[in-house]
């Protein structure tokens, strides 16, 4: 018997409707963006080549997803076995926050029939960090759909081959370890090359080493984040203590973080930027108070063993990642007086459509794949 179970019930409730509207409506704009041309429907420009579909649904999304590459750090590297049942769940939205980024990607290119040319060695540029974090993003895809692949097998009673794969799968998670560490780090370089058009606030050579540990915290804040939801929304048994002891990983890497981040704005002298009356100043503190709440509350320990506030701390904990991106590549990125830029209707309608597209594909997933683990939790 597998140790993992469908939830079942019946799929079109009221949540899974409502989300379905909004993706429906999401994919009715992305395929007028098809038609008409990407100026139809966005207000990028010269000055900002990207906006929020790459910012929300790639360097947020991504990491979102790291769920599974943090989870596979805790259960493979860390050997901490007790994790385990955490782990389908976690590679579940792992998969979903890279493909659905892939997808976002697509509707950003301008020529977009011509994504295949990154393949091809005769254009390709393997001294360019954005070639490094294509190629590590659509790898590390490929290997969570592998990952999550046994849950495919064990539903349609292919034992045969999943014994199989089992053998090898090791090999693929190892990868999975790999290639996040790589692009994830790899995104602050990105934005390292701006060089002085991003505010002085964010900017710094540790960017790469920053990126890397706020998405490994919002892989463990996601667990949590999504755990607790699924216990509630689908009556389980609770997992608190087992996300309680998760926390202790986030409250390190909340440390980890705040202590390099003060310490490079300290060492820079960018303090005074802080203190100014800009917008890039109000979101400095507003990313660093969604920081540092979580760190308070999960600096006491008995609110570890509190469903309520380990949820509130990993609530925050992504928010704080969130906002921490958007600073870097929107609020605190100027590339000069005469541009200027705010997502249009339509932007706003893909984005909020792939996020629902996303929930819709969780729905379906738990409730017809063997995903949430059939023990049940104290």
């Amino acid at each position: 018997m597998s140790e993992h179970q469908p939830l079942g019930g019946k799929l079109l409730t009221r949540p899974f409707l409502f989300f379905a509207t909004l993706a429906l409506i999401g994919f009715c704009v992305i395929a007028y963006r098809f038609i008409f041309g990407i100026g139809a429907v966005s207000n990028l420009n010269d000055g900002y080549p990207w906006g929020i579909w790459i910012v929300f649904d790639v360097m947020v999304g991504t990491a979102f997803g790291c769920a599974g590459y943090a989870m596979a750090l805790t259960v493979y590297v860390l050997n901490k076995g007790e994790y385990h049942p955490l782990v389908r769940p976690a590679v579940l939205a792992g998969l979903f926050g890279y493909t659905l980024a892939g997808m976002a990607v697509m509707v950003d290119l301008g020529r977009y029939w011509q994504f295949y040319t990154l393949l091809l060695p005769w254009y390709m540029q393997p001294n360019s960090v954005m070639f490094e974090v294509a190629v590590c993003v659509m790898a590390y895809t490929a290997v969570l759909w592998i990952e999550f692949s046994p849950a495919f097998l064990e539903r349609f009673g292919f034992k045969n081959l999943r014994q199989k794969l089992s053998k090898v799968l090791f090999i693929f998670i190892a990868i999975g370890v790999l290639l996040p560490t790589m692009h994830q780090s790899s995104l602050g370089t990105l934005a390292v090359v701006f060089g002085h058009q991003v505010s002085p606030l964010w900017q710094t050579q540790l960017l790469p080493l920053l990126f890397l540990l706020s998405a490994v915290l919002m892989g463990y804040a996601i667990v949590p984040f999504e755990g607790i939801l699924a216990t509630l929304g689908f009556k389980r048994p609770s997992e608190t203590p087992l996300l309680g002891k998760l926390s202790r990983f986030a409250f390190i890497l909340l440390i980890s973080y705040l202590v390099i981040r003060i310490g490079d704005l300290t060492y820079r002298g960018a303090w005074g930027y802080a203190f100014e009356g800009t917008l890039d100043a109000f979101m400095f503190w507003v990313e660093m108070a969604l920081y540092i709440v979580p760190l308070v509350i999960l600096f006491n320990k008995s609110n570890r063993t509190k469903t309520r506030m380990i949820f509130i701390a990993a609530m925050l904990a992504l928010l704080a990642g969130t906002v921490y991106r958007m600073n870097v590549y929107l609020i605190g990125y100027h590339p000069g007086p005469d541009w200027n830029y705010f997502p249009s209707v339509a932007e706003l309608l893909i984005t909020i459509g792939m996020f629902s597209f996303e929930v819709v594909l969780y729905l379906i997933f738990v409730k017809y794949l063997p995903v949430m683990h059939r023990a049940e939790a104290t």
